[in-house]
């Protein structure tokens, strides 16, 4: 069942739970306090391993696959190093960039007001839906537009229909096809199935990821497969199995933080009056990390410490390993539960959920922990439609969620 009071299905008292804001604020302090040349540099250094790669990846695939001889290793070698370009791109610098994790260094060419990703969702409209929205109401039923992102039913709470028993053909479709999935995210198809959404900004929506998408089809899928002349159809195949890889990686790696078995799903009645350490105790709850070596948490953007991340959205990623921790120690403290697995345990869990829900749940067994028993006089909640919150219907933004430019770039 989806928890309706954190603090109560955690057993803490209104103190406790307090306390906990404080230490966790006292971390977010002391991080914010030592930030510095060693952040800058970091940042700075896979900025230009980034873009090398890119800039190896092209020539290799433009130069490499003139010669018979050298035509196969080159077309591996370029493949691989355009998905690693795109994978970093995404994952440790496109995404923690526009949460703003790098504005204090004040530097226009990393900031999250300018930065552009290399993917087919406009930067304005991620920054809505996820920086915003899931942060904001992370794991919330009918508020948090990432549980199913409008196609899967990724909570037994959700009321299921005949469509769902396609999920595990959607759920490969959106891995494969995962950057434009995400481009049509903050659009919310549901409210434009149902008739409500705003027109004129439909539009506008539209017409940013209309010209976002082109940029990406014509870079990737026109202008370097002819700069690479008669090997075009090499080039246009590696960049097609390059965006392939970044979208396959990049969904495992956000369903592995969200979807596992410990991370668990809220009602609409644990947000009202919600104070800022009650909004800690459900990120720790929401979210799920997985194990890994420093390599494989760079390639995920640092996001196998999911827990970290969204307790502190907007400090450098570099900080999370030391942060986590602290934060294991303190959900230790309070007796709070902290997931965390192997990659490969993390996204079985989460595939095995979908399997599941894409049928009545009566045909199957509730994999979540048990919510403490029921109040006597409390109603079987009724199962919840995925129709979600407009901005009016939802509560003010955290400061240390970031910002968007809604409206602002020219439509």
């Amino acid at each position: 069942m989806a928890i309706s009071d954190v603090r109560e299905y955690m057993h803490l008292t209104e103190e406790q739970v307090e306390e906990l804001g404080r230490e966790l604020d006292a971390i977010r302090e002391e991080v914010e306090a030592s930030r510095g040349a060693a952040d800058a540099a970091y940042i700075n250094r896979l900025i230009k391993i980034q873009r090398g790669l890119a800039v190896a990846g092209r020539l290799t695939l433009m130069l490499g696959t003139q010669s018979r001889r050298t035509r196969v290793p080159a077309v591996l070698a370029g493949t691989s190093m355009l998905a690693l370009h795109k994978i970093l791109e995404n994952m440790e610098i496109g995404h923690n960039v526009m949460h703003g994790q790098w504005d204090w260094m004040n530097d226009p060419e990393i900031h999250s007001s300018n930065w552009e990703w290399d993917t087919a969702q406009p930067a304005e409209q991620w920054k809505h839906s996820h920086n915003y929205v899931h942060h904001q109401f992370t794991n919330v039923l009918g508020y948090d537009n990432d549980i199913g992102y409008g196609i899967l039913r990724m909570a037994r709470e959700q009321r299921w229909n005949v469509f769902n028993l396609g999920q595990p053909v959607y759920n490969a479709l959106l891995a494969g096809l995962f950057q434009w999935g995400v481009a049509l995210h903050d659009l919310d198809l549901e409210k434009i199935r149902k008739g409500e959404k705003d027109p004129k900004e439909m539009k506008r929506q539209l017409r940013q990821i209309w010209r976002k998408g082109r940029n990406q089809a014509l870079k990737d899928y026109v202008v370097y497969p002819a700069l690479s002349g008669p090997q075009w159809r090499t080039t246009l195949k590696a960049n097609a199995a390059a965006n392939f890889t970044r979208n396959i990686w990049a969904y495992v790696i956000i369903f592995c933080g969200h979807f596992p078995d410990g991370a668990m799903h809220f009602t609409e009645e644990e947000i009202e009056d919600e104070t800022r350490a009650e909004w800690y105790l459900r990120q720790i709850l929401g979210a799920a990390n997985f194990e890994g070596g420093p390599l494989l948490h760079i390639l995920s953007g640092n996001l196998g410490f999911q827990i970290e991340h969204h307790l502190f959205p907007d400090l450098p990623s570099n900080r999370y390993a030391d942060i986590s921790v602290r934060v294991k120690e303190l959900c230790a403290k309070y007796d709070i539960p902290y997931t965390i697995g192997p990659l490969h345990q993390q996204y079985g869990q989460a595939l095995r959920t979908i399997i599941k829900l894409s049928v009545p749940n009566g045909w199957t067994s509730d994999d979540k922990p048990p919510q403490p028993p029921a109040k006597p006089d409390s109603p079987e909640a009724p199962p919840i439609d995925k129709g979600r919150k407009s901005d009016a219907e939802r509560p003010p933004r955290r400061s240390e969620l970031g910002a968007w430019s809604r409206g602002k770039q020219a439509s």
